[in-house]
């Protein structure tokens, strides 16, 4: 892979047609002290006044590049992933990290043309709003439309074989989301004889799911709102047409991995994002914000000489079900596995109708699944920590398995991280703590071409690379209160944080 030359952020942005601080706000952050190019940051306020939210948006702004060069997208598998993984690379190495790019192969899928669904009777006739699901086979169907009963009606639409009996082979099924997988769902109704599938929202908002790089049946799966899909299950005699243009094969792709080493190699400190895009746009927020916030975490923290061994990872394919990050994980040695301390994820963290989100280590909002391994309740307290010094309020959000965590916590690793939001819908409540709109999505660009380096919040990010430094930093120092190892004699806690005091 070559090595792309580097332009300065006011070139970068002029390039994407945007302006430099970008967002819903322009930035009144500060310029970095001179210092920060030659100073040894290991301390947290040394390294909080040198990770800037220019840095940050800067490497949003190089993404939004490379994004417009390779057809508005940087998907894992295209040339725009590729050189999305060049950029990282030569920061890196440019800063001093010892970087590994690691290969892998993965199911890719492209869609070749937008979907087309249409209502062709009863009239009126016309177009219906619906996007091709990920992973979505090809294919151009017209036929009748048979629902199967949504919630409270049945609890599990589509999840048993048993809820297709008596489906006419040769219609389209009708499908709410919730209680398991797309794929599952689609592979029940194609076993039954549907020969396409739409599958509707469980709540307001626009639906972006995938089926999975293991589904490989060739029928159409498109997705739609909540709205359309309940008005399409109450029409009698529904008769639809569904066009889907797809490529799903084999392709490779990339992590980049980097690391500092520390006077205790056997006490591994991870911090993570996805870098790919999906096929729909750019992917500045989901997840150029967190890649981003990670490039300017780790030129800060170049010239630092941790107690522990810092690695920090962008991951690939995470858009085409966490590839990348389940890859490295399922072939890193038991032995290696068992050095890393903690592993931070950040997927998201520039929402423009954010809310401070923080994965619920321990389980306190005894929302969906349970706590994280022993630790990942520490982890949680360590940005608690952070956002109560900065006075600035937040909200646990569940470990839903939808983000780069998940195969680290498979295997017993302490985990956390930070998210502003997806497709969820703001309430009413937390517009009256953070702002914004209720009744809109946290990130109303969410898998749209929409989500370019526009699609910000800069406070949100500003506070969340911040935060994400500050846990970045703790842990290359001290993991006492996650596994007993002590800190590095020179290092001092944030005096704010006295729960990592050690």
């Amino acid at each position: 892979m070559g090595i792309r030359r580097l332009r300065p952020i006011a070139a970068l942005a002029a390039t994407a047609g945007l302006v430099a601080t970008g967002g819903i706000a322009a930035s009144t952050a500060l310029a970095a002290p001179p210092s920060c190019d030659t100073r040894v940051n290991n301390t947290i306020a040394k390294l909080l006044d040198c990770v800037e939210l220019e840095g940050v948006r800067e490497h949003q702004a190089a993404f939004q590049e490379i994004a417009d060069a390779n057809n508005g997208i940087r998907v894992s598998g295209t040339a725009g992933y590729d050189e999305s993984v060049d950029y990282v690379v030569e920061r890196l190495d440019a800063a001093g990290w010892n970087t590994t790019v690691q290969p892998f192969d993965f199911q890719t899928f492209i869609e070749l043309s937008p979907a087309v669904v249409e209502r062709t009777a009863p009239p009126p006739a016309g177009p219906v709003a619906a996007t091709a699901m990920e992973y979505s086979g090809s294919g151009d169907v017209t036929a009748p439309v048979t629902s199967l009963p949504a919630p409270p009606v049945d609890a599990t639409p589509g999840c048993e074989a048993a809820d297709f009996a008596g489906f006419p082979a040769g219609n389209i099924a009708l499908i709410s989301r919730g209680a398991c997988a797309f794929a599952l769902k689609a592979t029940n109704a194609a076993a039954a004889g549907a020969v396409a599938v739409i599958i509707y929202n469980n709540i307001p908002g626009a639906l972006s799911g995938t089926l999975g790089n293991t589904f490989t049946l060739d029928v159409p799966v498109v997705q739609t709102t909540q709205s359309i899909g309940q008005e399409l299950a109450a029409t009698p005699g529904l008769t639809m047409r569904v066009r889907t243009d797809t490529f799903r094969g084999i392709a490779t792709t990339y992590n980049v991995l980097a690391e500092l080493p520390g006077k205790n190699t056997n006490n591994v400190v991870m911090s993570g994002a996805h870098l790919d895009s999906v096929n729909e746009g750019p992917g500045i927020n989901d997840n150029g914000s967190g890649s981003a916030a990670l490039i300017e975490i780790a030129e800060q923290m170049g010239k630092v000489r941790p107690q522990n061994t810092v690695r920090f990872a962008w991951w690939g394919a995470e858009e085409s079900g966490l590839v990348g990050s389940t890859y490295y994980v399922n072939n890193l040695p038991q032995a290696e596995l068992d050095k890393i301390a903690v592993y931070l994820n950040y997927d998201m963290i520039g929402s423009p109708n954010h809310v401070f989100f923080i994965y619920d280590g321990d389980d306190s909002d005894a929302v969906g699944a349970g706590p994280g391994p022993e630790g990942s309740a520490q982890i949680e307290k360590t940005y608690e920590a952070f956002f109560t010094m900065r006075g600035e309020p937040y909200k646990g959000t569940d470990f839903s398995g939808r983000s780069d965590y998940g195969p680290f916590i498979a295997v017993g690793i302490p985990s956390g991280g930070l998210f502003t939001g997806a497709e969820g819908i703001k309430t009413p409540q937390e517009a009256a703590i953070w702002g914004g709109t209720a009744g809109e999505q946290y990130d109303p660009c969410y898998h749209l071409a929409c989500d370019t380096f526009a699609n910000n919040n800069n406070h949100a990010l500003d506070v969340n690379s911040d935060a994400a430094a500050y846990a970045a930093l703790q842990y290359a120092m001290s993991t006492k209160l996650i596994n007993g190892e002590k800190a590095k004699g020179n290092f001092r806690p944030h005096p704010h944080d006295h729960e990592m005091a050690s």
